[in-house]
């Protein structure tokens, strides 16, 4: 169905997807998850409106790209050359630029009562990244799971780091910051005033970045995360009250957690920590540091990746 349309002109759609408990939106404008219910519980923040999403949004559910994330001082060297991109947080760029995939109207290549599928081609030079790049999302509802599944390919070397920016509440309201986390990572990756990595994998151990025994979001560290984390294994998130658990799984070397401080109820609807986030990904500032899992995608081969969120009964 239509959900609204740009001043461009551009349409963008709706899509309502349903398998047994699970019942998810999702946009055509940003690849949106706009909104997944869970035995009638929505569990990510969504709006209401494409002007909110345009003017409001702190990358609400979107997919970002085409690098999700910050790379420093907004430029990085590949092959030789070097890349300038537009800053958009401090000196550094975030999630792809001004204009990232976040603020597309992606194509409906294919849909049904339990998938979508969504791509995207961003030309040479967008937002400063070489190479025209065909990106692909399938948003997927199996049983008690949703499946994102990522693919994209190239037609000159370029970075790539995609991800999917949805803040979770298990609760359905209220914060988050009593929400157990237990994640499987012995290592997490610090960083500098500007969240950029040190380039160091430190060990959680003795740190408040240690989730390998479950504790609450806002048990350590007054909640603030913004962190990285080399991931080992898997992430299990419980809402004690109610009891709903998240399994997450990926075929991704890090996940971001944010446990969604900087959101403040004005230029958001939402108040601080209203919902986190889990974005599965490559790590931070790659392209900058090579001793990190590469991102660069080079003409001839196919990026692929799938996030599963499993919501067990």
């Amino acid at each position: 169905m239509m959900f609204g349309t740009l001043p461009s002109g551009e349409r963008v759609e709706r899509f309502e997807l349903s398998s047994g408990r699970l019942r998810a939106a999702v946009l055509s404008y940003g690849a949106v998850l706009q909104s997944l219910e869970v035995s009638g519980v929505n569990v990510v923040l969504g709006l209401d409106t494409l002007d909110d999403y345009r003017t409001r949004s702190r990358y609400f559910g979107a997919v970002v790209g085409r690098f999700g994330n910050r790379i420093a001082g907004a430029a990085f060297t590949l092959d030789g050359v070097t890349h300038t991109l537009p800053a958009n947080n401090g000196p550094n760029s975030l999630h792809g630029g001004v204009q990232g995939f976040d603020s597309k109207v992606w194509t409906v290549e294919d849909a049904s009562d339990s998938s979508v599928t969504l791509g995207l081609t961003s030309p040479d030079g967008d937002q400063g990244y070489p190479g025209t790049l065909r990106a692909r999302v399938t948003y997927t509802l199996d049983g008690d799971a949703l499946r994102l599944d990522y693919t994209a390919e190239t037609d000159a070397p370029t970075v790539l780091n995609l991800t999917n920016h949805s803040y979770f509440n298990l609760a359905g309201g209220g914060d988050v910051l009593g929400h157990v986390v237990r994640m499987d990572a012995e290592h997490y990756l610090p960083v500098d005033a500007d969240k950029i990595p040190t380039g160091e994998l430190a060990k959680v151990t003795g740190t408040p970045f240690d989730f390998t025994t479950p504790h609450a979001i806002g048990a350590r560290y007054d909640g603030a995360y913004d962190h990285c984390f080399v991931l080992d294994g898997g992430i299990t998130v419980t809402e004690p009250v109610g009891g709903l658990t998240m399994e997450v799984t990926t075929s991704e070397p890090g996940v971001q957690f944010y446990a969604g401080g900087m959101l403040d109820g004005v230029a958001t609807p939402y108040g601080p920590h209203a919902g986190f986030c889990l974005e599965t990904q490559r790590f931070p500032d790659s392209p900058n540091q090579p001793h990190f899992p590469s991102t660069v995608l080079r003409p001839g081969e196919r990026h692929t990746s799938t996030t599963t969120y499993r919501f067990p009964a």
